[in-house]
């Protein structure tokens, strides 16, 4: 569903949620009734995809403020805050600090840091996949237990395959594993995923002790260890052994060269058709694009009616070819049969790259990009969750994750490539390494973690400062940095943590609570902690899991406060929130629910089976490791 029929259909339900305030009794408080709404509402939206995440999250903060949910302003009365406002959300300092971390995760990728990181990685990784995998989990692991875990993936992988390719290994056996060791890693500190800094900011908005950088680092190790262990002993022997979509496209259509000819008078396709003429004699040819006067013909080359003097943009390769004996040329055989004057010819070569979520080729199709057109390369297949598309792919809305397989000349490659958020893995990522600025990017990355972990300052103050330092000492520009933040991430956590304040000030969030209690009041706390686990790692599968931490956090801190343990009223809500931040991490099972995912998804020319087949065992696996330690290291009192 387009993005503004999701903005129709959410007003239309503040419409019909204002009609039938008259009917509801005014004892009953119309706000929770509201909330109800607009949450099931989202809900539904986030599952069934009916607009992007960050416009369903937005629509749901504009209804709250038609329907009145939440005043604009903070009521406030003798200096007392009664109420908070819905702008209120804007200080929150999760969003800023996520911003703040894209940036610092940019400046080590421009200066060259994470790419040099690559690139060790190939000279220490051998030949064996064993070691390949284990040396590639560890520091992708590490890395992202520091920096926003998405561009370490983007740099390794064409990194990977190249490896995999010069040893002889099946990329389908070690993406899945590149991922999954990154959302691990991302588990050891407070900073290594924008959940964990979402649930501690709404936690610290509800009265809790803020996190410590490394207070999650004792679990997130095993965590890492016990993920490792499993893809390294079960794992990988789930893994397909499966081609790449280079490898599984037929060689036949492998092209050599790109050729274009001009039409001379008397030449037998004047007044004809290239089906009837050209492509009936020569079936290896591949006919591109045919421009007249200086401009291309939109007609259908089914159809098109030939000219004197049109050109003719042709692939050529195979037994179409042979070469010159002066001169190391090449020559079409039937071009002089044709009467075809040859104008230039271009090597062509082959190229794989995935379409990411903030690319402008979103929700278009080939022919509204214009590959042929804007860049000068013919696609010749797609690849889409577990499907080669290689027929009748012309008219498909290309979305995040389609990986593409193309052919063109090199320069139009580079072109290419500084399209927005499109990632080739075929050619490793030109980055220079500059020595001086990489030392830099680092020295202020490592000034943010130790500032974080001795409380220097708070961990946005501190996330404003190194984002500053990276564009003041010219690792990054101000204008890459704008670039580098993925602003409809930073929009979901703000309409989300608007939903989760009026569930909060209107009592919804506390009815829920008393509801459940109802049902779950009687087990302990060791049983709600296990679950609380479960449906935050069955939700984040379904639907974002920065919206899941904005939802369940206020929920989870209630239920906490209900319940009975060891003959007292009122556990410590803090295991529960360190089973949020882990269960909204834990996203194995589907290509879907973490970005990392759906990037080697493509890559790796998986199905969509091959994600649970791996991800489920090792979802149940950590959340039995959880629910054992989680109250060991967090008691609940």
């Amino acid at each position: 569903m387009p993005a503004w029929r999701t903005t129709q259909v959410l007003y239309a339900l503040v419409v019909i949620i204002d009609w039938l305030q008259q009917f509801v009794p005014e004892t009953t408080n119309l706000s929770i009734l509201a909330i109800y709404g607009i949450v099931i509402f989202v809900v539904i939206a986030f599952f069934r995809e009916w607009g992007t995440p960050d416009v369903v999250a937005l629509a749901a903060m504009g209804a709250i403020l038609l329907l009145g949910v939440l005043p604009l302003m903070d009521v406030v009365e003798d200096g007392e805050i009664l109420s908070r406002g819905l702008l209120s959300v804007f200080s929150n300092g999760a969003p800023i600090t996520i911003a703040c971390m894209f940036v610092l995760s940019a400046g080590l990728e421009r200066t060259g840091a994470i790419n040099a990181m690559g690139r060790f990685f190939s000279r220490i990784a051998g030949k064996s996949e064993l070691r390949v995998l284990l040396v590639m989990m560890t520091m992708v692991a590490v890395l992202s237990a520091f920096v926003n875990n998405t561009p370490i993936v983007v740099v390794f992988l064409p990194i990977v395959l190249a490896h995999a390719r010069a040893v002889n290994l099946r990329a389908s056996k070690l993406l899945i594993p590149l991922s999954f060791a990154s959302i691990l890693g991302g588990t050891c500190t407070l900073t290594g995923s924008s959940t964990n800094l979402i649930i501690d900011s709404e936690a610290q908005r509800l009265g809790l002790e803020a996190f410590g950088m490394f207070e999650l680092t004792k679990l997130g190790i095993i965590y890492a260890v016990v993920g490792f262990l499993y893809l390294l002993l079960i794992g990988r022997k789930l893994l397909p052994n499966r081609s790449l979509l280079s490898e599984l496209i037929d060689s036949d259509v492998t092209r050599e060269v790109l050729t274009q000819f001009q039409v001379e008078p008397g030449s037998e396709l004047v007044g004809k058709t290239l089906v009837g003429t050209l492509l009936k004699k020569y079936p290896k040819c591949q006919v591109l694009e045919v421009r007249r006067r200086g401009r291309s013909l939109p007609t259908s080359l089914d159809e098109l009616i030939i000219h004197e003097k049109d050109r003719l943009l042709i692939t050529v390769h195979g037994e179409a070819l042979k070469e010159l004996r002066e001169g190391g040329g090449i020559r079409f055989q039937g071009q002089e049969e044709l009467n075809l004057t040859q104008l230039e010819t271009r090597e062509l070569k082959l190229l794989e790259g995935i379409i990411g979520p903030r690319s402008n080729m979103v929700g278009k199709t080939l022919q509204e990009v214009g590959f042929r057109r804007n860049y000068g390369i013919n696609v010749l297949a797609i690849h889409r969750q577990g499907v080669n598309l290689n027929k009748d792919f012309n008219s498909v809305k290309l979305a995040f994750g389609d990986t593409l397989f193309m052919e063109g000349p090199p320069e139009a490659f580079s072109r290419l490539q500084k399209q927005k958020d499109f990632v080739s893995i075929s050619d490793s990522p030109e980055i220079k390494v500059h020595s001086k600025k990489v030392w830099i990017g680092v020295g202020i990355a490592l000034a943010f973690v130790l500032g974080a972990s001795f409380k220097i300052l708070g961990i946005p103050a501190l996330a404003i400062l190194a984002a500053l330092a990276m564009i003041l000492s010219r690792c990054i520009t101000a204008q890459q940095a704008y670039e580098a933040v993925q602003w409809n991430i930073v929009f979901l956590i703000f309409g989300m943590l608007s939903l989760g304040l009026a569930m909060d000030q209107t009592g919804a969030a506390q009815q829920m609570v008393s509801g459940l209690m109802a049902i779950f009041g009687e087990f302990s706390p060791f049983v709600i902690l296990a679950v609380v686990y479960l449906l935050s790692s069955t939700l984040t599968e379904l639907i974002s899991n920065n919206a899941v931490a904005a939802l369940l956090t206020p929920i989870i801190v209630g239920i906490a406060d209900k319940m009975e343990y060891a003959g007292e009223l009122g556990v410590d809500p803090r295991p529960f929130i360190v089973a949020m931040m882990f269960g909204c991490s834990a996203s194995f099972a589907t290509p879907i629910g973490y970005q990392t995912n759906t990037y080697v998804y493509g890559a790796g020319g998986y199905k969509f089976t091959d994600f649970p087949k791996v991800g489920i065992p090792l979802n149940l696996l950590l959340w039995v490791v959880a629910s054992i330690l989680i109250p060991i290291f967090w008691p609940f009192r």
